[in-house]
């Protein structure tokens, strides 16, 4: 996509709402697909005293007045909900279909059942085939009482409002796996890539805040090096990046927050921005 064109896409969009705050971004996880610290390793990470050694996988949401969503739901998706005290949920959009993206999406029956309405669920063709596998159940044509109550959205390549959000995918690859970051407004979010096209980079430019993945500092055959996510931030101009999706190989968060260049920060569960 030209990026006159990316434009015309951002700006295609009702006139902003005088009364809407400022868009509300929370860190629910940000470990890799293991989490920090990783079963029965004794590293220094993973025995670190340092609450931001301690990573969940990786989500975010994202608040705007009244209105939350958020960017997959994985295996501890219960527990992020819990820990942020998040009372209403009205949607969830998806990266892709990896386990630690989509594991906790039976959780939503709790926001099913407080609501009465089913959740929003935004997911490419492709996602989607993998919920109904993987939760076979909700889409069987029992309706057996408890089960999570689902509205399924397809989601292509092209900017589609969720709410008051207008969310511009941005297509990456996960080695050979096609993945969906999201722009919205001056906020950028990219995980689980280790390729994006310059048509695609085009579409992250200028970024307020980019928050990317960057895995460890050696290479991966399929997530970004610290060194490659710096770069990438440094190109597009973003005023601040946040990495995510971090191993426990990437090292102690305080003495890596410290070798870190300017705008560029190592994010961490629980983190908050307003944008």
């Amino acid at each position: 996509m030209k990026s006159g064109e990316f434009q015309r896409q951002i700006n295609n969009k009702p006139p902003p709402d005088p009364f809407l705050k400022n868009m509300q971004i929370t860190f629910l996880g940000t470990g890799t697909s293991q989490g920090v610290p990783m079963i029965a390793c004794d590293c220094e990470v993973c025995t670190s005293g340092d609450i931001r050694d301690k990573r969940l996988r990786t989500s975010v949401m994202i608040r705007q007045n009244s209105f939350c969503l958020v960017v997959d739901s994985g295996p501890d998706f219960r527990q992020q909900m819990l820990r942020e005290n998040v009372k209403t949920l009205d949607a969830i959009v998806f990266t892709h279909e990896h386990k630690d993206h989509i594991a906790g999406l039976d959780d939503v029956r709790a926001f099913n059942y407080l609501t009465g309405r089913p959740m929003n669920v935004y997911a490419s063709e492709r996602v989607t085939e993998a919920l109904k596998r993987e939760f076979f159940y909700v889409f069987s044509g029992d309706t057996y009482p408890g089960i999570p109550k689902l509205q399924l959205h397809t989601i292509h390549g092209i900017p589609f409002d969720v709410g008051p959000l207008r969310m511009i995918p941005i297509e990456v690859l996960h080695l050979n796996l096609p993945v969906f970051g999201f722009r919205t407004d001056d906020f950028s979010y990219i995980t689980d890539a280790n390729f994006i096209s310059p048509a695609e980079m085009d579409k992250i430019r200028g970024s307020k805040v980019l928050v990317l993945n960057a895995l460890r500092k050696e290479k991966h055959v399929s997530h970004f090096t610290l060194s490659e996510a710096i770069k990438i931030a440094r190109e597009i101009k973003a005023g601040t990046t946040y990495l995510t999706h971090i191993s426990h190989q990437m090292g102690l968060h305080e003495a890596l927050e410290k070798e870190l260049p300017p705008g560029i920060h190592l994010a961490y569960d629980g983190l908050k921005l307003e944008i």
